[in-house]
């Protein structure tokens, strides 16, 4: 394991997340117990036996800069082994607690949906692995490509207060949000701000490989170091299943005049 973080120790109530590394051979077991859980294999492939449903010789990509992802989605009370088929395989796994039942279900690169988001340096690739909509309870997972010297999850936004509209229409969730990031070469880093409106949160942190940022709430943006490419693996949970978000009103106008996208994108297909 060369990541990992507890609900308890990020004070929050729902997300916890693991990434592990195991070599061709090598088995990593457990029970999901009481929590849903989300498998996304970062590179190598494997076998994934389960009381809910078998998933063999899935993993397509060497690394996460070679291709859409496997994931897997297992449901609560389910045992379960991860069998590392190569070297180097590595598995980043989130799980929330939940009191429903859903389906086991895979998720291939085909079935990853891509969307190219923004414009010039702030454009952006997001693929979805568990989007809103999923059959499940709570969890929502994407991974995001930043190109070198761009700007992500930008203009800076936030998803910290459930709020509807008069007609009932959900228009921001409250999510607990990870960055689980990765460089394309040695060296590299990202930054990321988080801030309240308030600014009783205000926060600049340089995240390199395998470093995790933990969003409790707050805008969130991201700048990628020239050179670079950024990835990050996004996990949210929270009040719904859902991407519902609010700009910071300071930024907004950012999108009524966004430029061409960056012609770099797709960095993976």
């Amino acid at each position: 394991m060369f990541a990992q973080v507890s609900a308890e120790a990020a004070g929050w109530q729902h997300l916890n997340m693991a990434a592990r590394r195991l070599n061709r051979g090598e088995v990593w077991a457990a029970n999901t117990e009481g929590y849903e859980y989300g498998h996304v294999i970062l590179g190598g492939k494997c076998h994934i036996h389960s009381t809910a449903g078998d998933f063999v010789n899935i993993g397509d990509r060497k690394d996460v800069f070679s291709g859409k992802p496997y994931a897997v989605y297992l449901p609560r009370n389910t045992a379960f082994e991860i069998e590392a088929l190569t070297d180097g395989f590595e598995v980043a796994s989130c799980w929330v607690a939940t009191d429903e039942d859903h389906p086991a279900q895979l998720v291939t690169p085909a079935s990853c949906a891509v969307e190219l988001r923004g414009g010039g340096n702030a454009s952006r690739q997001i693929n979805s692995i568990f989007p809103p909509g999923f059959n499940c309870h709570r969890l929502v997972c994407v991974e995001v490509y930043t190109p070198s010297g761009n700007w992500s999850s930008y203009p800076p936004h936030k998803h910290d207060i459930h709020r509807v509209d008069a007609a009932g229409n959900l228009i921001e969730a409250d999510l607990e949000e990870i960055y689980f990031y990765k460089l394309d070469k040695p060296g590299g880093y990202a930054y990321q701000r988080v801030y309240t409106d308030d600014r009783r949160i205000d926060a600049l942190m340089m995240a390199q490989q395998h470093d995790m940022v933990l969003v409790p709430e707050g805008y969130h943006p991201v700048v990628s170091a020239h050179g670079y490419t950024t990835y990050y693996l996004n996990f949210l949970a929270g009040s719904a299943q859902s991407l519902a978000n609010s700009d910071d009103p300071e930024f907004a106008w950012i999108k009524a005049e966004w430029p061409p996208l960056d012609p770099r994108l797709p960095i993976v297909k």
